[in-house]
């Protein structure tokens, strides 16, 4: 944990900056030491009948600092893990004195909190093999037991309120599990619901929220886990499956494994909460880790993304002088003791980033993160979780394939190489397939679809839902050896496209081979090749899809003027022989959005027919990935 210090402080100081109300990320030192000077609460072991288990069952139960019989008070509902049982939280995780001490302090509401018996059998205690199938079914049980005998007996016992706005259920690893399984469903009974470490007792996400619009009825939610605790994966799929549904909810990363230590600071934290009014708002902003970006190569713990998309960067470089991270922006790293830099950025926005690790000046990739060809070389990206992302994520559908081709041409007098998705069940098919011919931007080259742009997942996914329609999508690479993209480049692709690259795949593909069964897209400057190659040859493709792009204004007049006259004299044929023409754009942030706008002023002048989109986020992978996933819904 030592090289995790300076880390863990950063992130601390930067939260401690942007949080309003001045919310502490971990419990301070001190908080589970008992203090003399103080008032204390009073813990108590009661019985209580259980008509679920057919006996008498123990609880305990703390009052609060104070507790009086003429006022009402709210319950929160302790559980404890697999192994213990209603006196493991009170040996092990001391809450009276975690309470105790905040009540000292003025950050808690007064409560009652029972500890019960997890475990619902007659002979309850946690001896012999507590992995033993009845025990373990025992802990599922506990539901009748809670709803039905102990809530109740609570209820008649002591002066609390009955409503489910004044009612809290928690727990670690089992009890954890138990909690959200409970809590979640029994929306009508607790509206603070906790998991802390939740165990693999945690049901399936789809099964534990069928219906996720209820949960948004819930005060709070909270989901907790220790960075290096094996268990993490539960927590993180429930807290995924919340993400994509909009639920608000707190997913709070900390420090640490599957211990007393974690818990003990989940009790801290999750209490200052109940009962309380609280800004939802802001329940992304507690979390003092994030999770490892999914880019991230191997085991590699950084960069970590925090829930509200700040990015926490790690790196190693003793004998530097200066560490920055280039991504939306330059943000200077701090180096601790033993020559590691750590930052952690402002909110980056979901989906594809590009970075860089600027180390004294030089641009060069993380050696933590997968590389990707983007900018005019190899660097380093990042995947922001996104909420809307669900069409590009990795579905259990059946599944395409991308292919390498290499093939020499004999436009550009070299080899060459482009990629090639096959839809689902390509190889038992005899079928021909209809073909999209998807171009990357400028500074990347045939990959940027294939991996930056997650083609094969997108399409995989909506042929499943049958939303598109199975195709061939073929990604070339759009960039002429020694040009830019003038007109001389621009021709050239076009010669390239239609002399080698579309009989290539027409010969060696089961390929649909007339313009019915041809489409051609690309984004920015592959996007300008489709304004070219496209427009000029609307009897070879059928539909035309333009992302974030347009004519330059200034450096390409002279071109778009001619294009212009072009589409004048023949905008009947053209409007004849497209069935889609559609123009997206990434909102005004776009770089694009003004050459495009000046663009179709001039295609209504000339009567063309188009349909234009615009999804907001600039001049990015987030976006092109969305216009795709609309673009090919729309085709053959």
């Amino acid at each position: 944990m030592k090289k995790l210090t300076l880390t863990v402080l950063s992130v601390c100081f930067s939260y401690m900056l942007i949080h309003a109300q001045n919310y502490e990320n971990l419990a301070p030192e001190g908080f589970d030491q008992y203090q003399a000077d103080i008032s204390h609460g009073d813990i108590d072991t009661i019985t209580y009948e259980s008509k679920t288990v057919g006996n008498t069952r123990r609880t305990l139960v703390y009052t609060p600092p104070g507790y009086s019989k003429k006022r009402k008070y709210p319950v929160l509902y302790l559980l404890h893990g697999i192994g213990g049982d209603e006196w493991e939280w009170y040996k092990n995780g001391t809450p009276q004195i975690i309470l105790d001490n905040l009540y000292a302090e003025g950050k808690l509401e007064p409560m009652i909190v029972i500890l019960p018996n997890g475990r619902a059998m007659k002979d309850d205690r946690a001896v012999g093999n507590v992995f033993d199938s009845l025990k373990v079914q025992a802990f599922s049980t506990f539901e009748k037991d809670l709803l039905n005998d102990l809530i109740p007996y609570v209820q008649k016992n002591y002066k609390v309120y009955k409503d489910r706005e004044h009612r809290a259920v928690a727990g670690l690893s089992m009890g954890g599990g138990q909690s959200l399984n409970f809590g979640l469903g029994n929306i009508d009974q607790f509206a603070w619901v906790g998991g802390f470490s939740s165990a693999p007792n945690t049901k399936a996400p789809s099964e534990l929220l069928p219906e996720p619009e209820k949960a948004k009825s819930l005060n709070l939610l909270w989901i907790s886990c220790g960075d290096t605790d094996g268990l993490m994966p539960f927590s993180k799929r429930t807290s995924d499956y919340l993400n994509r549904h909009k639920v608000p909810h707190i997913f709070y990363i900390e420090p640490g494994g599957h211990d007393f230590k974690v818990w003990k600071n989940d009790l801290y934290k999750f209490s200052q909460l109940l009962f309380k009014p609280l800004d939802k708002s802001k329940f992304n902003q507690y979390s003092v880790l994030g999770m490892p970006a999914e880019t991230n190569i191997g085991s590699n713990a950084y960069p970590q993304v925090l829930p509200d998309h700040r990015v926490i960067f790690r790196t190693k470089a003793p004998d530097a002088q200066q560490v920055q991270v280039d991504l939306s922006g330059k943000y200077d790293m701090i180096k601790d003791e033993e020559g590691f830099w750590s930052v952690t950025t402002d909110s980056i926005g979901p989906g594809f980033h590009y970075y860089s690790l600027l180390i004294d000046g030089v641009a060069v990739a993380d050696p933590a993160s997968e590389t990707f060809y983007g900018m005019g070389r190899m660097a380093s990206g990042i995947e922001i979780q996104f909420a809307d992302g669900g069409y590009y994520a990795l579905k259990d559908v059946p599944h395409g394939e991308i292919r390498r081709k290499k093939y020499f041409s004999r436009v550009t007098r070299s080899w060459r190489e482009m990629y090639v998705y096959t839809p689902p069940g390509y190889d038992e098919s005899e079928e021909d397939y209809p073909v999209l011919y998807i171009l990357h931007g400028g500074g990347e080259d045939e990959r940027g679809w294939a991996m930056q742009g997650k083609t094969d997942l997108i399409l995989d996914n909506l042929i499943a839902e049958g939303k598109a329609k199975p195709m061939l999508v073929v990604m070339p690479d759009a960039n002429m050896p020694g040009r830019g993209f003038d007109e001389a480049a621009l021709k050239q692709f076009e010669a390239e496209l239609k002399q080698v690259i579309v009989p290539l795949v027409e010969e060696e593909f089961r390929a649909v081979p007339d313009a019915e069964g041809r489409a051609m897209a690309g984004l920015s400057m592959g996007g300008i090749h489709t304004l070219y190659s496209g427009v000029r040859n609307t009897d070879f493709f059928s539909s035309l899809g333009v992302f974030s792009s347009g004519w330059i204004q200034g450096m390409q007049e002279e071109l778009a003027n001619s294009q212009y006259e072009f589409m004048k004299e023949n905008s009947d044929q053209i409007n004849g022989n497209l069935k889609n023409f559609w123009i997206a754009m990434g909102g005004q942030e776009d770089i694009a959005y003004d050459n495009c706008q000046v663009m179709m002023k001039e295609f209504d002048q000339i009567g063309i027919q188009y349909k234009y989109y615009e999804y907001p986020g600039g001049h990015t992978w987030p976006v092109w990935r969305d216009n795709l996933y609309r673009f090919v819904q729309l085709l053959f």
